[in-house]
């Protein structure tokens, strides 16, 4: 995620982890109540029945204990290589939703996403309002975003997209579905995109580890220090609580 004024931040975030407010037809602000204590968080019958409506997903089943890492990188800042190194190192796969300004900026970055066997989402080229631009518009952001991918690391195939800021619409579905994508939402979020303000990986561990549920699929920036100094130890203590972790073609097989 590119980098904005931090009270716009904040002010997105209360909407993503409150109960939904009442949507319009125009625009659709994400949000979600939070899991705790292992149970799943819910975003609410309105946004259940249009995200199924269009097969798109922001968990996976409480049937089995999985877990599913996708990342949002707008920019780069010095610990995407740390983290890339972890999940290597754990052997544990993710999705990173990336932007035009990212696949320009951060090149050798992206190459290595994929050679070490990750996916590559699209999380638009220039990062607008997506419910305020025509079909054609959207596509265009798709498309470049899609082919640069491919022109750099030979990923000639791309599923999974992620709204910017999490605002979409009915529009925004179909318009993805018909074009062959899923939005992929998130049940698993916490204030983590101030680069500049680290609070330590103790404080990333904590609001990750109180969140997780069978099924969750969690939003994570690589901007931070905090996550990339707390990744390890939460993968490792979620393994010892029986946890495993899968791509995003499993969570989309998996769906009850």
């Amino acid at each position: 995620m590119v980098k904005r004024n931090g009270l716009l931040y904040l002010l997105i975030f209360l909407l993503c982890i409150a109960a939904p407010l009442s949507a319009s037809a125009e625009s659709m602000n994400w949000g979600f109540k939070r899991g705790q204590n292992g149970e799943q968080a819910e975003a609410g019958a309105q946004y259940d029945e249009v995200l199924k409506k269009y097969d798109s997903v922001y968990k996976g089943t409480t049937k089995e204990k999985v877990l599913y890492f996708t990342f949002d990188n707008g920019f780069e800042n010095g610990y995407t290589e740390k983290i890339l190194d972890v999940l290597k190192e754990e052997k544990v796969p993710a999705t990173f939703f990336l932007t035009g300004h990212y696949l320009t900026s951060a090149e050798d970055l992206v190459k290595r996403m994929v050679k070490d066997g990750h996916k590559i989402g699209n999380h638009s080229w220039g990062h607008p309002n997506f419910s305020t631009l025509t079909a054609d518009q959207m596509k265009e952001e798709w498309r470049k975003v899609k082919e640069k991918t491919t022109e750099l690391t030979g990923q000639k195939e791309m599923l999974y997209l992620r709204p910017p800021e999490g605002v979409f619409n009915e529009e925004t579905l179909k318009v993805a579905k018909e074009e062959g994508y899923t939005h992929v939402f998130w049940s698993v979020a916490f204030v983590d995109w101030y680069a500049d303000k680290p609070r330590g990986a103790d404080y990333a561990y904590n609001e990750i580890m109180k969140q997780i549920h069978p099924g969750a699929v969690i939003l994570l920036h690589t901007v931070s220090p905090d996550n990339a100094g707390a990744l390890q130890r939460v993968i490792q203590d979620l393994k010892k609580q029986g946890y495993t972790f899968k791509d995003l073609d499993h969570l989309m097989k998996n769906q009850s």
